[in-house]
């Protein structure tokens, strides 16, 4: 049947699977915009600024697995979308962003709202394309979904010229390729070596990361942590992967890791990394990290192998389908002295927070309790995000959406009403520190446009907390931009925005707000007034090694 390019982005979204995409109009894609307001399939999201579209087709995925989509304009439009892409890119996010471009004619004349898009994002995409001919343009979108969600997940960059979107072809359906995991690259002899390095362990340790969240490894995983008789930790982006509540986890491990993980870790004899990439945040001085242990990593990607840390043997392959393997070569293994040290370490050096005053732990403890460990929890960068990860006990994977490799302040918020749209049936809140939700505080407009019941805590200390803290250890408490005192009223500007807000300054006042929050029908913000001085603890100097973990106590409470 004949139909235009824009006719045929729209059937080739269908034919995908798409039934949400997050944008923003203009100029050159509005005759997408036009076939899309003539379909009933797709439901459009209308956010209020481009990059809260990319964070939102982004938390969409984080939350399904699925690939978000996300559409925007030329020029300003498009680049407004680049630190999602980005965001997406660090964390191995599923995405598929469309933009549409100047007609072709005009490209490379410095035309009014012209930029060269896929140029701009080359570094943070797995693929780009610029589709100049309507002819190749359906093919085009399916490579880039098929791109996007296959071996090491990433976002795709497809740009249209406009003159492409109303020129009409011949287009013909097909039925959307079946995701299938790549070829094994693995061998027999890869899975024995593991296995022997597994089996001749004294003190094994597990170190999981966004890998086994994004392979849906959960089972295999339990499996795997059972069958070793080892304590396992996880990164950031690793939560929910391994069960929080599991006697075997010890918590996160890196910068701001328990002690029990980063200590374990410096003792052990053997360290399997599934899915992680040995980032700095984790291995704090990479020279000094697990010097005692023999290395074992399992990644999808052969391009994180001895990249940032040597490792003694590697399996490259889909993790699920590499422990499937490797669970079954392995026998019932018994480490009781290991297991009984760690747990001691446990016992010994506990998260910890004030419990006589309204602290960020706290909130995050009592959302824990109110949501029964069950929610989605999206947030920012900083204090706050530290926080959520150490003091909500995650059970299943794609319950902690969180920008890990590129650390976007601004995040939380769009992905959250992605996440939230994508699963309905989950409480999804966001945790932002107030100089986080300053940023895309504008996303409300659309949870409230579309009555989208999310619930935002903002964590409202006054400052930049985490660079105040760096501040206070590090630059002799010369606190330079970073106090936030000033006549801003988050309340107010959450009405203004069409939400509910409630402002919370007393540990009393937590649980009400929060369950009124819960029972709400539509968008609550509660902004949140904890001491600006508060700390998140424990903490690794940057450039120290994980041994060298410290907390208020070591610190003489300063």
């Amino acid at each position: 049947m004949q139909m235009t390019g824009a006719e045929i982005v729209v059937a080739c979204l269908q034919e995908q699977g798409v039934d949400t995409v997050f944008g923003y109009p203009g100029g050159t894609i509005l005759n997408v915009y036009d076939a899309l307001y003539q379909q009933d399939k797709i439901k459009h999201y209308l956010t209020a600024h481009e990059q809260g579209a990319a964070h939102a087709a982004d938390g969409y995925a984080r939350a399904t697995g699925k690939v978000g989509v996300c559409l925007a304009t030329s020029g300003p439009g498009a680049t407004n979308l680049v630190t999602g892409i980005a965001t997406a890119y660090m964390d191995s996010i599923p995405v598929v962003a469309i933009t549409c471009n100047v007609n072709l004619p005009l490209l490379g004349k410095d035309t009014f709202q012209e930029v060269d898009i896929a140029g701009i994002t080359m570094p943070i995409t797995k693929h780009g394309y610029i589709v100049k001919d309507v002819r190749i343009l359906a093919d085009t979108i399916r490579k880039a979904f098929r791109i996007a969600r296959s071996g090491r997940p990433g976002p795709v960059l497809i740009d249209i010229t406009k003159d492409v979107t109303a020129d009409t072809c011949e287009y013909e359906p097909q039925e959307p390729e079946r995701y299938l995991p790549a070829a094994k690259r693995y061998t027999e002899q890869d899975l024995e070596k593991a296995a022997e390095m597994i089996r001749t362990a004294k003190k094994p340790f597990i170190y999981v990361g966004g890998g086994a969240v994004l392979s849906g490894a959960k089972e295999e995983l339990r499996r795997f942590a059972s069958l070793l008789d080892a304590p396992v930790c996880d990164t950031l982006m690793g939560k929910g992967a391994f069960d929080g509540h599991d006697p075997h986890y010890t918590g996160m491990i890196g910068m701001h890791g328990t002690k029990a993980s980063n200590f374990g870790v410096c003792e052990c004899d053997l360290l399997v990394a599934l899915g992680a990439r040995f980032d700095d945040r984790v291995t704090g001085n990479a020279k000094k990290f697990a010097s005692g242990a023999r290395i074992l990593h399992i990644d999808i990607d052969a391009a994180e192998i001895n990249k940032n840390v040597k490792v003694e043997h590697s399996v490259v392959g889909d993790l699920k389908e590499v422990l499937m393997d490797l669970n079954a070569r392995l026998t019932q293994a018994s480490h009781p002295e290991w297991n009984d040290h760690i747990a001691q370490l446990k016992k010994e050096y506990p998260l910890t927070y004030d419990a006589s005053k309204l602290t960020c732990p706290y909130i995050i403890r009592k959302l824990d309790e109110l949501t029964n460990g069950a929610a989605i929890l999206t947030t920012e960068v900083g204090q706050h995000q530290m926080w959520a990860a150490q003091f909500y006990a995650f059970s299943e994977p794609r319950t902690l959406l969180t920008s890990g490799g590129l650390g976007t302040m601004g995040y939380g918020l769009g992905a959250c009403i992605g996440a939230k749209v994508a699963r309905p049936d989950k409480v999804v809140v966001n945790i932002a520190g107030d100089g986080c939700f300053r940023m895309n505080l504008t996303e409300l407009a659309t949870a409230s446009r579309y009555n989208i019941p999310i619930i935002q805590i903002v964590i409202d200390n006054h400052v930049l907390g985490m660079v105040r803290q760096w501040q206070t250890l590090y630059y002799g408490k010369r606190y330079s931009q970073t106090v936030l005192r000033d006549k801003v009223d988050f309340c107010k500007t959450a009405e203004g925005l069409g939400c509910k807000a409630i402002r919370v300054t007393t540990k009393e006042e937590l649980e009400p707000a929060l369950k009124e929050a819960l029972a709400a029908e539509g968008p609550v913000v509660l902004d949140c007034w904890i001491d600006d001085d508060d700390k998140v603890f424990p903490m690794v100097s940057p450039g120290a090694a994980l041994s060298e973990a410290f907390d208020a106590s070591d610190l003489g409470g300063k």
